[in-house]
């Protein structure tokens, strides 16, 4: 539930500042960010045939997320 929360305050920040969004700019693709809600709902329905597959891939967003994200850093300090 927080990936999908992280998703939508995202999404609706960049609505309410427009198309020139200092966030838009920052956070690009994304990757982690939308790869992480469709990684949990594998996980998550793969728990009824490998609950080990499960936890695996739990561990593998974990990971994902352990090294910070610096865009929204990087972009800021243009400013």
């Amino acid at each position: 539930m927080a990936a999908i929360a992280y998703i939508l305050l995202q999404y609706l920040i960049i609505v309410s500042q427009g198309t020139n969004s200092l966030l838009k700019r920052s956070v690009g693709s994304d990757w982690k960010g939308k790869s992480s809600p469709l990684i949990y709902l594998i996980a998550t329905l793969s728990t009824f045939w490998s609950p080990w597959l499960a936890q695996g891939l739990y561990v593998l967003v974990a990971l994902l997320w352990l090294v910070p994200d610096r865009r929204i850093e990087n972009v800021m300090s243009e400013y």
